[in-house]
């Protein structure tokens, strides 16, 4: 595991998110410390002590580590999914410490690497890491398209025995949506020409944006309604459309953000990804007030609980605190805190 780094002894980089009155930059320095002790001595972030790690999860932990200023252990992160490639490009579902737990292959786990790449250069602007992880974004991304389906959407998975999953998720589309348009600045960055790359967005935007057919009806989930608008493949009048016809429907007053619509329970995760969608949006107020709400889901040690359940009042699932979660906590206190490319990345 990571070696624990006395707060006193990190220097607090101008990146450190903090959001007045809500988190601190020692608050959120805590988060990222909660994030580090989950990696393994090969890079590899786990969701908790002792669980598993799927690269889109892993991604997203190393995001919040590069917001933070820890550089190192997110370049760390990033050396191991260049590892844990596979020769086509992919990456299984999920990992444990020394073995595969999930031989699933899922696109938009896969063409995540493209968002975290980007975001990391974004912030250290170190033309050598960029240029150390091309093969692997260009890789993952290559296999991704190739999957595209002809309505724009792209198929979700491979099973174990090489059989194609039957349809596309919007949710997973959307944020492949996003990683295609990080891995065409990356390879701008780089001199690079994908031209299949950009075709792809294009169908991908055109689906996302009018095409609900292409897509298997999710609608019961909180990520289907705000993943279109942190793709950028909406625009502003239609994203805030969308915005408001679901609201009631997700979002919990005082409490946060269901992960299902007819279930009692909120997550800090989700929350916190609606609240990016909201500054987005430059709602800045509402996303200010959404991200105030779940602070009462903060532990001592500044890790996140994964979720509360409304009526009982207890954590859920028992007792789990996520580094995904704590991730996303911090992805959305950098939004609120900065109007630099980085912190913007989801804006439209």
């Amino acid at each position: 595991m990571a070696i624990e780094m006395p707060i006193s002894d990190i220097v607090l980089c101008s990146q450190v998110p903090s959001v007045a009155g809500v988190i601190s930059e020692e608050q959120v320095i805590e988060t990222a410390q909660s994030i580090a002790d989950l990696q393994l001595d090969n890079g590899m972030i786990l969701w908790f002590e002792s669980g598993h790690s799927d690269p889109w999860n892993h991604v997203e932990a190393a995001m919040a580590l590069s917001a933070a200023g820890f550089y190192s252990e997110a370049e760390k992160a990033y050396d191991w999914l260049a590892c844990a490639q596979l020769p086509d490009g992919s990456w299984y579902n999920y990992y444990l410490e020394s073995a595969v737990e999930d031989y699933r292959r899922d696109t938009n786990v896969c063409a995540y690497i493209a968002t975290g790449v980007w975001h990391h250069y974004l912030i250290t602007g170190d033309d050598n890491f960029l240029l150390k992880m091309w093969e692997s974004v260009e890789s993952a991304l290559d296999f991704v398209v190739a999957l595209q389906r002809v309505d724009g959407g792209v198929t979700w998975s491979i099973e174990p025995d090489g059989t194609l999953g039957k349809y596309a998720l919007l949710t997973g589309s959307s944020s492949i949506h996003k990683s295609i348009e990080c891995g065409l600045a990356i390879a701008s960055s780089l001199g690079k020409e994908k031209p299949q790359w950009l075709r792809a967005k294009s169908l991908l935007a055109r689906a996302i944006a009018s095409d609900p057919y292409a897509f298997e009806p999710k609608e019961r989930w909180a990520m289907d309604w705000y993943y279109p608008i942190l793709s950028g493949a909406l625009d502003i009048e239609a994203a805030s459309l969308l915005l408001a016809e679901k609201w009631d429907l997700f979002v919990v007053e005082g409490v946060g953000v269901k992960c299902v619509s007819d279930q009692p329970w909120v997550t800090a995760a989700e929350t916190a990804e609606c609240v990016i969608a909201l500054d987005g949006l430059g709602m800045t107020a509402e996303a200010l007030e959404l991200f105030s709400w779940i602070q009462f889901m903060r532990s001592q040690d500044g890790a996140y609980w994964t979720g509360w359940v409304i009526p009982d009042k207890v954590h859920f699932p028992g007792g789990e605190r996520t580094s995904y979660t704590s991730a996303a906590v911090i992805l959305a206190a950098y939004a609120l805190s900065s109007d630099d490319k980085c912190a913007g990345l989801f804006r439209i």
